[in-house]
């Protein structure tokens, strides 16, 4: 079996992240709102979404790693369409990270606090957005373009996408 790589495994990290947050700043945001919540609580979002442009990066990072051993499979313009996808996540999560970090400096003006939250749940959900926008290239990489043979083994086809060693059993 060929080599394993990591940027499949890393993706779904920083994907996930940008689904949840929106719920979770939405959920911040409304206790503040309300007072259930202390302002320094607002502090959980600005992590998670400093959280989730490090494992973007990451993921960025590990696929333009791997980019030359995939582009050998798949055409170079579903490559760039993902990795531009990509490039605009991080950029969108950059813009929320900064806004939700601004609100750290607002905690004593609840307020204010409460707009900066409202308007970081608004980029939190305009991420997610983008995440979708990565995520869709990405999964054509894999099962439209047959990425996944890059690494695979023996005499599969890339464009086939079956196992080399996949054998048809009458026995099922």
């Amino acid at each position: 079996m060929g080599q394993v790589p990591l940027h499949p495994a890393l993706v779904h990290i920083p994907l996930g992240l940008a689904v949840v947050l929106p719920l979770v700043a939405l959920g911040v945001t409304v206790a503040l709102a309300r007072n259930w919540l202390a302002p320094r609580s607002f502090a959980v979002v600005v992590l998670l979404q400093a959280l989730l442009l490090g494992a973007g990066f990451a993921a960025l990072k590990t696929g333009q790693d791997e980019e030359d051993r995939v582009e050998r499979v798949v055409p170079e313009r579903a490559l760039h369409a993902h990795e531009e996808a990509a490039e605009r996540f991080l950029v969108g999560a950059g813009i929320s990270l900064a806004i939700g970090a601004a609100g750290l400096f607002f905690l004593r003006r609840e307020r204010a606090l409460r707009w900066i939250a409202a308007g970081a749940t608004a980029a939190t959900v305009a991420v997610a957005a983008l995440a979708v926008g990565v995520g869709k290239p990405g999964g054509e990489l894999v099962y439209v373009h047959g990425a996944a043979g890059a690494y695979a083994g023996g005499a599969a086809s890339a464009a086939d996408g079956a196992p080399a060693d996949r054998r048809d059993d009458d026995d099922d």
